[in-house]
């Protein structure tokens, strides 16, 4: 297999440090290797699969270098401001901000869910949102299958979810120190509030689902709605899925189809206390689903439990499962 020039943006912070984890483990082709990071973090070493490498500093000419794919995990500034510069060099970005995922003509992939969108990228492709990217893998089977009329998200997220300060803020908060971080204890409580308030009532986390899920399935026509909730949990989200069906199914048809299904563990056996946890997902790329049932309230509704790491298959993994996925529809 040929091997890649690998630029990781960002590679010191929590997503970047696990992006380079995850080329190591996943056996990414790489032939070189450019960890990059703010002038302030620039100079310091990391290590990367046995050998030292020293953080470049991210600039205008950062890019002038032979590099094939650069994954970005430096915030949405530094992506709007340099992804454009690294692209128009022939450099193909994977962005894990927000700054391009609505955009049309930057496609919003999740390889399990629409890998045929690469086909059309301009060498800037976005990573979803953590949340999202767990909620489409667990929805893709049922839109195929069933097709899909509204969907109800409830979520639990990780505090790894807002970086090493939210982190930071749990382990302070179970010491009895101060939060410096959250507007409120995250410790023994549940904040719901991720991201900034707008004028309609939700978080921009909440419209992000929304959003996102109706690119990423190519259908605006789905009706969804969100309430996003940060709980005391260091890794891992999970999240309650309302599902309204357009045709009926069978309870045993769906966890047929998710036995099958690419990236997804069936765990659904509640008798014997069997069902998705956090810490069980931790430091896994697959996403978990279980308690599945019925939704009695309405004509085709069903339930479903799904749990995933948000660091991982949320951000890190999904973007090098896109650089897997650019070599194997040729694209690179």
């Amino acid at each position: 297999m040929k091997s890649y020039n690998v630029a990781v943006v960002g590679a010191t912070g929590m997503v970047g440090q696990k992006m380079l984890e995850v080329l190591a483990e996943l056996k990414f082709p790489i032939a070189n290797l450019y960890p990059m990071a703010s002038k302030r973090s620039a100079g310091k070493e990391i290590l990367f699969n046995k050998k030292s490498y020293v953080v470049q500093e991210l600039c205008d000419d950062a890019f002038d270098q032979d590099i094939d794919i650069a994954l970005f995990s430096a915030g949405g500034d530094t992506s709007e401001r340099f992804s454009p510069i690294a692209a128009a060099k022939g450099v193909i970005v994977i962005d894990n901000s927000s700054a391009f995922r609505m955009d049309p003509t930057v496609p919003l992939v999740v390889p399990e869910v629409n890998p045929e969108d690469l086909d059309w990228h301009k060498n800037i492709i976005a990573n979803p949102n953590c949340s999202t990217i767990q909620a489409v893998v667990a929805l893709k089977p049922l839109y195929d299958a069933f097709g899909i009329k509204r969907i109800v998200y409830s979520t639990y997220q990780a505090v790894s979810g807002s970086g090493v300060k939210g982190y930071a803020d749990l382990e302070r908060g179970i010491k009895g120190e101060e939060n410096t971080f959250y507007p409120h204890p995250i410790a023994y409580n549940c904040l719901p509030h991720i991201d900034s308030f707008m004028d309609n009532g939700y978080t921009k986390e909440e419209i992000k689902m929304v959003n996102e899920t109706q690119k990423i399935l190519h259908d605006n026509s789905l009706r969804i709605t969100a309430t996003t909730v940060r709980v005391p949990v260091y890794y891992a989200h999970s999240e309650s899925i309302n599902v309204e069906l357009k045709n009926e199914f069978n309870v045993d048809d769906v966890k047929t189809l998710y036995r099958k299904a690419p990236g997804i563990v069936l765990e659904d056996d509640p008798q014997n206390n069997i069902y998705p946890m956090a810490i069980n997902a931790e430091n896994k790329d697959e996403v978990f689903v279980g308690r599945i049932r019925r939704d009695f309230s309405l004509d085709n509704g069903v339930n479903l439990w799904v749990v995933a790491d948000n660091i991982r298959k949320g951000a890190a993994s999904n973007a090098v499962q896109i650089a897997f996925a650019l070599i194997e529809r040729k694209l690179i």
